[in-house]
């Protein structure tokens, strides 16, 4: 198995991606020990002094004027993890807890919190153990970071509440820590406050949604281009020339993945033909100006990605000159702004792939195709209502567009006066992926039966490798009405699982 190794300069999102999803091994480097104990040390010598210091010998947030006397601290750090493990709803999903507990590794290994080497250690062995902490959908504000689901995750450290054994089954923590022989972590001055305090979850969510939208932005330019042949349209309009003077990267690449599908195609540039049009409708002439700025929106969700991912976010930090100084690193807004901005490139990709199909299902603007594609129209309904299904979805995404980063709702007795919301865009980020997916899915079903219902004209060879990997996939063909939701649930798995992209690509190459 891959194993990841933590240091002291942060991690990639290929190493998020395999601990969250491959459940790929972790070690810490000698370095990162070596700046954990470094780190430790300052904390150990200031927590003996008589002053004051944030987070090492005081309360917290609205609490943090009382002083507490080294015989409570040990209660302090147990106690508001206990406290903040205040979460609410449904369970979120295994591999965004995983996520969660490794980015929280990674600050902890920077040796700019303050955490002892054993704790860490005793994180990567959670996570090598395949022990998943139960977190809940509701908690944090993603101001002080992730609180909620960070303390959750504590407090499996701790030996407390609930979480997922390997086998998958919900246990008391302290069992599975045992079975696996963990011993569950006794927290010291400032360790409690330095496990919650990370924007760790919306990262998280972040880098699996670009690694998501990776996927569906490569389909939609598929999809795109087998509605374009289905339509009789021109490619003429994807020429690399004309998509040089206006020199977004994004929709040159869009435009160049259409132009190698469709390459050797006897299906476009049929516009001229039997109904004369001058141009082809927006949702396909524009197809790569849409989907190539929704690819320039993730270049910069990336950017600040990678800025976080090299972050050591917390409050206060150990800095190396040996002071501990608040600060408000934790602030989740340049997190929580591209997951809302990513939400609304998704809306839109999700609203042009809708109108394709529309388009192809209406026999008035098909271009000689028959009324919603069906095989006897008026005795079947052909695709009708795959394309309700599409616009509830795209309905829904067109709602989750709406930024969660412009709410601030103040906490904390007003001394956490303006919050970011970046969990809650988080989380609304992934159920629009999710609904994107399925939109894209019902556009490949009706492009493709598009398609072979023109007969006498050869659709182009990476077009016919689709069409055959999404049947041997079990998405069915042309013909009578039949149980339709079987068919659109294997086109959501093909599209869903790379199917898609990997049979384009066995005639194009690599996809950009």
């Amino acid at each position: 198995m891959h194993t990841v190794v933590v240091g002291t300069t942060g991690v990639t999102a290929h190493d998020v991606l395999a601990v969250a999803r491959a459940g790929a091994r972790v070690e810490l480097s000698d370095e990162a020990v070596a700046a954990l104990a470094a780190a430790r040390r300052i904390v150990d010598a200031l927590a003996a002094k008589p002053d004051p210091v944030y987070g090492v010998s005081t309360g917290f947030g609205a609490l943090a004027t009382r002083h507490i006397s080294p015989e409570l601290r040990a209660q302090l750090q147990r106690n508001i993890v206990r406290s903040h493990a205040a979460g609410m709803g449904p369970r979120v999903e295994r591999e965004v807890v995983r996520a969660l507990m490794f980015l929280r590794l990674k600050t902890v290994c920077s040796g700019h919190t303050g955490v002892r080497p054993e704790v860490a250690q005793t994180m990567a062995d959670v996570l090598n153990a395949q022990i998943t902490p139960v977190v809940h959908e509701y908690g944090s504000l993603g101001c002080s970071g992730d609180l909620a689901p960070l303390s959750h995750c504590a407090l499996a450290l701790m030996g407390e509440g609930d979480a997922e054994g390997p086998d998958g089954t919900v246990r008391p923590a302290g069992e599975l820590l045992r079975e696996h022989g963990i011993e569950p972590v006794e927290l010291r001055e400032k360790e409690g406050l330095a496990l919650l305090n990370g924007t760790d979850g919306m990262l998280g969510m972040l880098i699996m949604a670009l690694d998501d939208l990776d996927l569906l932005y490569k389909s939609a330019d598929i999809t795109a281009a087998l509605s374009l042949e289905g339509l009789l349209g021109t490619d003429k309009v994807l020429a690399p020339e004309l998509h040089a003077i206006r020199p977004h990267p994004g929709q040159a690449a869009s435009a160049a993945n259409m132009l190698a599908v469709l390459k050797g195609s006897q299906l476009t540039g049929h516009h001229q033909d039997d109904a004369p049009r001058v141009q082809d409708a927006y949702s396909v002439r524009c197809a790569p100006q849409v989907a190539g700025a929704g690819r320039d929106t993730m270049a910069h969700a990336r950017l600040v990605a990678e800025r976080e991912l090299a972050a050591a976010v917390d409050n206060p930090v150990v800095l190396p000159d040996g002071r501990v100084e608040s600060n408000g690193n934790f602030h989740g807004a340049p997190v929580a702004y591209v997951l809302d901005f990513l939400a609304v490139a998704a809306a839109d990709l999700g609203s042009i792939a809708e109108r394709r199909t529309d388009r192809l299902l209406d026999k008035n603007r098909s271009h000689g195709l028959p009324p919603f594609l069906a095989d006897d129209a008026g005795v079947d309904s052909g695709l009708m209502i795959a394309q309700y299904t599409q616009a509830a979805l795209v309905s829904e995404m067109k709602r989750l567009a709406v930024p969660a980063s412009a709410d601030s709702i103040p906490s904390s007795a007003m001394q956490e006066d303006h919050v970011s919301m970046g969990w809650s865009a988080a989380r609304k980020l992934r159920t629009a992926v999710d609904n994107l997916t399925r939109i894209i899915a019902v556009e490949l079903y009706a492009a493709a039966r598009a398609v072979e219902l023109r007969e006498g004209l050869e659709p182009a060879p990476a077009s016919r490798a689709v069409i055959r990997a999404a049947r041997e996939a079990g998405v069915g063909g042309p013909g009578p009405d039949r149980f339709l939701a079987p068919d659109l649930a294997a086109a959501d798995a093909f599209v869903r699982g790379g199917g898609l992209v990997a049979a384009a690509e066995t005639v194009t190459g690599r996809l950009g």
